[in-house]
């Protein structure tokens, strides 16, 4: 009588959804009507079609979990609009965030990331949905976990002593990645955070607020070339941050600014360089000198702002 009883209730069930509401009923016992267990999809036919929707979509081009980077042939025509669909964003470690070296250059070498100090066995956390493109080694990057999220970024969490995921998975915002360490090419244990578009890097402090916060800055940001250029950005500073919200606006800021230096004696490249924010590169550029080039008490440089 019981099992009559069920089976009446799911056919009224479906009679009264009818065809206008396509939500399947889920059952979760059919200890009553074994029947029925091989008949029955435990779904919905709409959220399962636009999660699979997504999932295509995401996977749909140079998707290779054998590699760091699978866009090394593509080239990406700058300035690029970054979409969000959230303000905010989950922090990669559940305490507060110190930065201890920033994107830009470093020590005669591009830092393409911003390092977060932590312990080893730290627990690292995906900042957005997504699924795992590569959870394996990289020389220098030691244990590395990259998501690939929806709107087209991967962030990529490096330097890990240990996995919680594999390639493929998919993640959600805030699940666990893996535990912090210092594998790789690492001075002492940190998170080595890069946020890339395409396989190229963009300063992850231009898109995200690393303050108490975590915010991203804007929901719609357009990149432009200044804010995936390593050398034009000091790894010991925050570069001045001006988020640009219209292609015009980032058109715009690519207008070069000029400001004439004197040399002060005790003066070196380096030392100008990091004093007024701009890249030995550029000054080298702006004034047909090389790095070695000697500079004189008195000299005027010119030096170039595209910030």
């Amino acid at each position: 009588m019981k099992s009559l009883t069920s089976l009446s209730f799911l056919i009224l069930s479906v009679f009264c959804f009818g065809q206008d509401n396509p939500t399947t009923i889920e059952l979760t016992d059919f200890s009553d009507f074994p029947f029925l267990k091989t008949n029955i999809k435990i779904e919905n036919s709409r959220n399962i079609s636009g999660l699979n929707d997504n999932l295509l979509e995401i996977k749909k081009e140079y998707w290779d979990t054998t590699v760091y980077n699978p866009y090394r042939r593509v080239k990406v025509n700058f300035p690029v609009e970054i979409k969000f669909d959230d303000s905010t964003y989950t922090p990669p470690i559940s305490f507060k965030k110190v930065v201890t070296s920033r994107y830009g250059w470093r020590r005669g070498r591009a830092h393409r990331g911003i390092d977060i100090d932590l312990v080893t066995g730290d627990s690292v956390v995906a900042m957005f949905d997504g699924i795992v493109r590569f959870a394996n080694y990289n020389t220098g990057h030691g244990r590395t976990v990259i998501v690939r999220h929806y709107n087209g970024l991967e962030t990529v969490y490096a330097h890990l002593s240990k996995y919680a995921v594999k390639a493929n998975d998919i993640v959600k915002q805030g699940q666990l990645l893996g535990y912090g360490g210092a594998s790789g090419n690492a001075r002492g244990s940190h998170l080595h955070l890069t946020i890339n578009y395409k396989g190229v890097s963009i300063n992850p402090e231009y898109l995200f607020d690393f303050s108490e916060q975590n915010r991203v800055r804007s929901k719609s940001i357009w990149v432009t070339n200044n804010w995936v250029r390593p050398g034009l950005h000091n790894s010991k500073r925050q570069t001045k941050l001006t988020v640009l919200h219209t292609k015009e606006e980032a058109i715009a800021s690519l207008e070069k600014r000029k400001k004439v230096y004197i040399v002060k004696r005790g003066d070196t490249l380096s030392g100008i360089s990091s004093r007024n924010n701009v890249s030995i590169t550029s000054i080298c550029r702006s004034n047909y000198i090389k790095r070695t080039t000697p500079i004189k008490i008195g000299q005027k440089l010119i030096l170039e702002y595209t910030f």
